[in-house]
Order: C-alpha cells, then sequence, then structure tokens
C-alpha cells in the first residue's frame, strides 16, 4: 500500500493517458472506416488502423506539442520570472533557489553524476530540459513522417499525386497540424501562471497556500 502511495500520482496518470489512447484508437477506427466507406474503398481492422497515419498522426501531433510546452517551460522559467505566481522564481532570491550541485560532490546521498563531478555533473545539472527537449524533437519527426502517411492515404483515396516527407514538411496542413497545438499549449501555460497569483487550490503542490499574499512569488 506503501509502494501505491507514494506513486500515486504517477499510476493515476499513466492509467488515465493508456485508457484515453484507448478511446482515441477506438473512436479514430470508427472514423476513419466511415471515411474509407463514403469512398467505397476496403475498410480496416483494428490492428491496421494503430499502425496508420490516420492514427499515428494526430497521436504524436499531440505528444509533439505537450513536450514543447514542458521542454519551453522548465528552460524559460530558469531564467524568466513572473512575480506573484506559484510556477516562478522569486526575482529576489534567484541566489537561493538552487545551490551549486559541486558542494554536495562528496553527498552519498546525492545522484550519481553529481557525485562525479565534472562534465557528468554539467549535463546532469541541464538534464531535465535535455530530456524534454529530445523527446520534443523525436515526437515532431515521428508526427512528420505520420502526418505525409496519412495525407497520401488521403490523396490515394481521391486518385490524387502523393507527396514525399521533404514536400509535406513544408505544406500549410502540417504546419497547421502543428501550431494550432502550439498556440493553446503556450497560451494554457500562461493562463496558469498568472492565475496561481490570485487563487489558490488547498492542498496542491501547484499553488501558494491560500493564505499567502498576492505578491508572494512561488509555491
Amino acid at each position: 500500500m506503501k509502494t501505491l502511495r507514494d506513486n500515486s500520482l504517477t499510476i493515476v496518470l499513466v492509467t488515465l493517458t493508456l485508457l484515453t489512447i484507448g478511446g482515441m484508437l477506438l473512436t479514430g477506427w470508427s472514423v476513419y472506416d466511415h471515411e474509407l466507406a463514403d469512398h467505397a474503398a476496403n475498410l480496416i481492422g483494428l490492428a491496421a488502423y494503430a499502425k496508420s497515419g490516420h492514427f499515428l498522426s494526430s497521436l504524436f501531433e499531440n505528444w509533439e506539442s505537450e513536450f514543447l510546452q514542458m521542454s519551453a517551460y522548465v528552460m524559460l522559467t530558469a531564467f524568466l520570472f513572473q512575480r506573484g505566481s506559484s510556477e516562478s522564481k522569486d526575482p529576489d532570491k534567484v541566489a537561493d533557489q538552487d545551490e551549486d550541485p559541486a558542494v554536495k560532490q562528496d553527498d552519498s546521498e546525492a545522484p550519481w553524476p553529481v557525485r562525479l563531478g565534472g562534465f557528468a555533473q554539467g549535463v546532469y545539472s541541464y538534464s531535465l530540459g535535455i530530456a524534454l527537449g529530445f523527446l520534443f524533437v523525436l515526437t515532431f519527426i515521428l508526427h512528420l513522417r505520420y502526418s505525409a502517411d496519412a495525407e497520401n492515404a488521403e490523396a490515394m483515396m481521391h486518385g490524387q499525386p502523393t507527396v514525399s516527407i521533404a514536400e509535406h514538411v513544408v505544406s500549410g496542413q502540417f504546419w497547421f497540424e502543428s501550431l494550432q497545438n502550439w498556440q493553446s499549449e503556450f497560451l494554457s501555460t500562461a493562463v496558469i501562471v498568472v492565475l496561481s497569483i490570485f487563487l489558490r487550490f488547498r492542498g496542491s503542490p501547484e499553488s501558494k497556500p491560500v493564505a499567502a499574499p498576492h505578491a508572494e512569488t512561488g509555491a
């Protein structure tokens, strides 16, 4: 039970992720088969749909925007501030936010890159942003690949010529798919940064204490 309690947030979020992917798969399959039927094309099974550009393009399109949001947020909050927000460091206490990891190099409980020092410590110091940035680039590439597949499948149904990935990456369709998600991620992040100045949610680490003054910065 202690393991479940200590990891409950991750367990619930991963479970919700899998359930919603399953729902997306089933509903997307239904939509796609109706589209195929409208064009007198052969219907496909669920396994085939799960590997199709129609499904994978939509999946990675959303993941791409989420990893862009998270990587940008992690990196921007290292240098930029919003006074009063629980999502920002206090601009008057920057020096107190994160001590030099080198002072913990001899701490047996410190992560091993910190204890190793040098290059490993330097990379580890920015590893969260690096990992999220890598996931953004990876999902961007996967979205591009399967978005091209989806466009080509649509083109073949209409007897139109197909396009290469190089042609698709400069197309309005691909960038419309990406930017419609990117703008919503930046907007939602800006909204929580600003709302957390004035509003509270008791018990959440994303909120300041209920009685904290609006000018107090940081959770």
